[in-house]
């Protein structure tokens, strides 16, 4: 059972609700973890009831709990719409593995949102398990949040964890969209090289952390309302890193209703996400609001 224990850090005024940090011990992790919320004007804090849709964003490698809150802009439109933003870290932190902070793409602030199966990681490395038990079963408890209706997105890494963890828990995670996202990280160098380290050799057992082998594997659309992808086309790893195509193939093989938005002059960074944030929250909110 998660721990109810929360360390608030800090607490700000934002769009008539509240943006907060938080950190609490993690009995997944083994250590402490930072997250941040923020909670819109409909959210009822301090009294029984109102309970309010939440939208988790998964950032990308490098970044943090802060990441998201400071730079997407996405604060105004959620106040609008009634949304609570949950943004955790993107890894575990003093884990204390030997190399864990040598690459920026492997490591620290690259947990890539899996469950790490290869020692040392094994122990500390379980970010999927952390996030779709620990994290919602804590914010549920103790803030004003309808588990039973909780999307998921993100950008970049974060992309591919958005899409993957949705595919994969399809009864969690009732809308899913992605910025940027790695489609298939079985053929890309990011994904490579993290699926040996925290996976192992064997690269049979890659595909069910890859969103297009999860995606091709369906039987049938796992989100008939539709996914949302936004692309760069001035995105200097969309040849390299990303592969879209790969998984808009596998919706079509599946018949998953994809809107898979390519745009010129776009490059990989937060101006692009600030700039196609409000059509994400836009589409996460009519996907929750039955």
């Amino acid at each position: 059972m998660p721990s109810t224990s929360l360390e608030l850090l800090s607490e700000h005024a934002c769009f008539g609700g509240v943006q907060r940090f938080y950190q609490h011990a993690s009995g997944v992790i083994g250590l402490p973890m930072r997250f941040s919320v923020y909670l819109p004007p409909q959210a009822k804090i301090d009294a029984a009831g109102g309970q309010v849709p939440a939208l988790m964003y998964l950032a990308g490698l490098t970044c943090n709990e802060e990441t998201f809150m400071m730079k997407a802009g996405a604060q105004r439109m959620a106040a609008e719409l009634g949304l609570a933003l949950i943004a955790p870290d993107t890894s575990p932190r003093g884990a204390g593995v030997p190399g864990e902070a040598d690459s920026w793409d492997f490591g620290v602030g690259a947990g890539f949102y899996l469950d790490a199966t290869q020692a040392p990681w094994a122990q500390r490395y379980r970010m999927a398990t952390y996030l779709t038990t620990e994290l919602l079963g804590l914010v549920a408890q103790t803030l004003p949040i309808d588990l039973a209706r909780v999307g998921i997105f993100g950008h970049s890494m974060g992309g591919h964890g958005a899409l993957s963890l949705a595919l994969k828990h399809p009864d969690v995670f009732k809308s899913v969209s992605a910025f940027a996202p790695i489609c298939a990280p079985c053929l890309c160098p990011w994904g490579q090289k993290a699926f040996t380290g925290y996976l192992g050799t064997d690269v049979t057992a890659w595909a069910a952390h890859d969103s297009s082998a999860l995606m091709a594997a369906k039987a049938s659309a796992p989100y008939p309302r539709g996914i949302l992808i936004d692309q760069g086309l001035a995105d200097k790893f969309l040849p390299t890193q990303l592969f879209p195509e790969s998984f808009e193939a596998a919706c079509q093989a599946v018949g998953q209703p994809l809107t898979l938005r390519r745009h010129p002059g776009y490059d990989h960074g937060y101006y692009f996400v600030a700039t196609f944030m409000g059509d994400h929250l836009a589409h996460h909110a009519a996907c929750l609001r039955d």
